[in-house]
């Protein structure tokens, strides 16, 4: 006769994912229909402890926990002892492991893997963030936006996009075209948060003539002619000094020394909100 699985507690000190994922993993190994989950997260005393030990006795449930305090895990591995109730600990096998083989004390504080997972998706929402609002695509990202960059093309407007935002930080890019009008949005956003990128129009006509060997096509095209290029730099500079906005040089410069140069301005701007 196939028997089935008990329903379990989560019990947690966090919000208790990590416990339900492994436990869920644990399950589906074995066939034996649905299973019933109930989540008691953000445990912080021992009355709450006591509370679900006895539910479990009455509904016959085991409990999984992910309590990283020492004396709340201690308390609810007695108590579940006493009471007849199988109890898992869920990451102190693994924590005691690590601890055992690095020599190093761990913090025991709640919460942290929550932390982490919270600035990775942070990070996926900036990248989609600049992916979607790459090159003035939609101008409603400039309002949206945590940093917006400004410049002619081919100075590093959507690589520091993608940069900054493994930085967490949401980037969208305008390029300036002497005929295209940027859109109103730009001008109605606060100071500081526009941030104008130049080049010397030197490395801009190389830069410029490279790529156009790379698409297979002639380096005479206007893209890439000098006086063209003079044109656009001019108008970019009456747009930026139109937005008051600061603005950097990147002329030679490493993306990532563009980038922290950039996040210095938005931080200190944070700082000054």
């Amino acid at each position: 006769m196939a028997g089935h699985l008990p329903g379990v507690f989560i019990v947690s000190d966090s919000i208790g994912e990590t416990a339900e994922m492994v436990v869920r993993a644990a399950a589906s190994q074995f066939n034996s229909g649905s299973m019933e989950i109930r989540q008691v997260p953000n445990i912080s005393d021992k009355d709450t402890i006591a509370e679900v030990i006895h539910q479990a006795v009455e509904n016959h449930f085991m409990i999984a926990y992910t309590l990283v305090l020492d004396e709340l895990a201690e308390y609810l591995r007695q108590e579940s002892r006493q009471a007849g109730v199988v109890c898992v600990d869920v990451l102190g096998p693994i924590i005691s492991a690590f601890e055992e083989a690095s020599q190093m004390v761990p913090k025991r504080e709640p919460g942290l893997l929550r932390r982490v997972d919270e600035m990775y998706y942070r990070r996926v929402e900036a990248v989609e963030f600049a992916v979607r609002y790459d090159d003035g695509k939609d101008p409603k990202g400039v309002t949206l936006a945590d940093i917006v960059l400004v410049g002619v093309s081919r100075t590093s407007k959507t690589p520091l996009s993608m940069y900054l935002a493994h930085k967490r930080v949401k980037v969208a890019n305008v390029p300036l075209v002497p005929e295209v009008t940027p859109p109103n949005e730009l001008f109605q956003l606060e100071r500081g948060k526009v941030i104008g990128l130049v080049i010397r129009p030197e490395l801009l006509n190389s830069i410029r003539i490279d790529r156009l060997k790379t698409l297979g096509l002639t380096g005479q095209a206007s893209y890439a002619n000098y006086e063209r290029i003079i044109e656009e730099l001019e108008y970019a500079d009456t747009i930026m000094k139109r937005l008051g906005c600061p603005v950097i040089d990147v002329t030679n410069r490493a993306v990532e020394e563009t980038a922290s140069k950039i996040l210095e301005i938005y931080y200190r701007r944070l700082s000054n909100v």
